[in-house]
C-alpha cells in the first residue's frame, strides 16, 4: 500500500520518469470529421535537412524520440494526421515526448534524403510515413512506417493511440 501511494504521488507531481505511467491521450473528438484538417501542414519551401537535423539536436537536449512526419498536402490521409495531431491533448502528448517536424516529400520525389537516412531507400509504401526514431538517430518503428498512410479510415483515438505507442 505504501508503495502505491508513493507511486502516485510521484505521478501527480510528474517525479516518475519518461514513459512510466504515462498512456494514450484520450481523444475528445470521435468521428474525423469533427477535426479541422489543415489545408497545408508540410511547407514545401522548408529546409528539411535542417529542420530534421534541429529535431535531432533539440531531442538530445530534452531526451525525447524524434517523430519525422514524411507526407504532401496533396495527400487526404496527411492532411487527417495533422489535423489530429493538432487537437489540444493529442499536441500536449506529443509535445511531452517527441521532437516532431514534418517534411514534405511531394509526390514522392522531394527529401527523400531524409528515409534514405535510415537505410529507406525504396518507393515509400504510401503517406504519411512516420519515422520514430531516438535522439542518436536510431529508427524505432522501421516495420511500421507506413501504418498511418490509411488514416481517414481510422478514429482519432486509434491514431492517438499508434503515436503513443512509440513514446518513450
Amino acid at each position: 500500500m505504501r508503495i502505491r501511494s508513493l507511486l502516485l504521488a510521484c505521478f501527480f507531481v510528474g517525479a516518475l520518469p519518461a514513459g512510466a505511467a504515462d498512456h494514450a491521450p484520450r481523444v475528445s473528438v470521435v468521428n474525423l470529421s469533427d477535426i479541422s484538417v489543415p489545408d497545408r501542414p508540410y511547407d514545401e519551401n522548408a529546409d528539411a535537412n535542417a529542420a530534421v537535423a534541429n529535431a535531432f539536436t533539440k531531442a538530445r537536449a530534452e531526451r525525447k524520440r524524434v517523430m519525422i512526419d514524411l507526407g504532401g498536402n496533396w495527400c487526404g490521409d496527411c492532411r487527417v494526421l495533422a489535423g489530429i495531431m493538432e487537437l489540444p491533448e493529442v499536441r500536449t502528448f506529443l509535445d511531452a515526448h517527441y521532437v516532431v517536424v514534418s517534411v514534405d516529400v511531394g509526390r514522392f520525389n522531394r527529401n527523400l534524403q531524409i528515409p534514405a537516412r535510415f537505410g529507406i531507400t525504396k518507393r515509400l509504401e504510401g503517406v504519411p510515413s512516420v519515422l520514430i526514431a531516438d535522439p542518436n538517430g536510431k529508427l524505432i518503428d522501421a516495420d511500421h512506417i507506413a501504418a498511418l498512410a490509411d488514416a481517414r479510415s481510422m478514429t482519432p483515438q486509434a491514431i492517438a493511440d499508434w503515436l503513443a505507442q512509440w513514446a518513450s
